[in-house]
């Protein structure tokens, strides 16, 4: 059969990305608890098109990720792109990909367990100069306005609020480590399940714990330091405000080959 796709085009204009997008597929991905976890992505596949090439074979992108979707640790996940790149004989290969990744979680008092999700992607390109793999949690928190709880005869605004850490693949990490140091540097982590007794506490516990969403930024960003794996990542959380009609914002980031952070 003729292959259109092939054949050369004269307007000598290269294609940076070409590919599919918004692709959702079954995926199995590393879980500490349970070893490994089923989940399902919203994937996008890319690859650079030279520019007398008239089009990509679009087919081969799902054919690759189709081999690699049952073992797509980090590293599994670097080698789904080298070979997407060689099967496409492009220079340069990129995915990126969301899922959610659940993880039982208990609540503080009751102990009564409940499934928490929490947004994640990989994102990663490869080609000769190198390849770069960056890995993304979004983590639901609570958080207590300092200034609310100074300046209040009783009481204190609270509301929920995300915060996303991004950090490039160094060392093997768990995404488990990355939830624990965000939760903890809130006012208080949320639950999918809470009773009465764990309810108390949680408000109580965040109460006493106020944070403004730049002591979050900074508190995961002393935590993400102190675990001493990630040579480069970013901070950003932002709270839904309870008393105002926009969110409150902080965005902090960590090099540790720049000479000034």
């Amino acid at each position: 059969m003729v292959d259109i796709q092939s054949m050369r085009d004269e307007r000598r204009i290269p294609i940076k990305k070409v590919g599919v997008k918004g692709v959702r597929f079954p995926i199995t991905v590393l879980d500490r608890a349970n070893s490994i976890q089923h989940t399902t992505a919203t994937v996008n596949l890319y690859a650079d098109l030279p520019h007398d090439f008239k089009g990509t074979h679009m087919s081969r992108f799902i054919e690759v990720f189709n081999t690699h979707r049952r073992d797509l640790s980090m590293p599994r996940f670097l080698a789904m792109l080298d070979e997407l790149r060689a099967v496409l004989d492009a220079e340069t290969a990129y995915c990126d990909l969301h899922f959610p990744y659940f993880i039982e979680k208990a609540a503080p008092v009751s102990g009564q367990k409940g499934m928490m999700s929490y947004d994640c992607s990989y994102e990663g390109s490869a080609s000769d100069s190198g390849r770069e793999f960056w890995v993304s949690v979004q983590v639901p928190v609570q958080t207590v306005c300092p200034c609310s709880k100074a300046i209040s005869e009783y009481g204190a605004h609270n509301q929920r609020g995300v915060v996303k850490v991004r950090v490039k693949l160094g060392p093997f990490f768990w995404i488990e480590d990355l939830v624990s140091i965000v939760e903890r540097s809130a006012s208080c982590d949320v639950y999918t399940l809470l009773k009465r007794e764990d309810e108390k506490f949680v408000t109580e516990r965040a109460f006493d714990n106020p944070r403004f969403v730049e002591d979050v930024v900074r508190e995961v960003y002393t935590g993400l330091v102190e675990l001493d794996t990630f040579a480069r990542f970013s901070i950003e959380a932002e709270n839904f405000e309870s008393i105002h009609n926009h969110s409150a914002y902080a965005f902090v980031e960590y090099d540790a080959t720049a000479s000034v952070r």
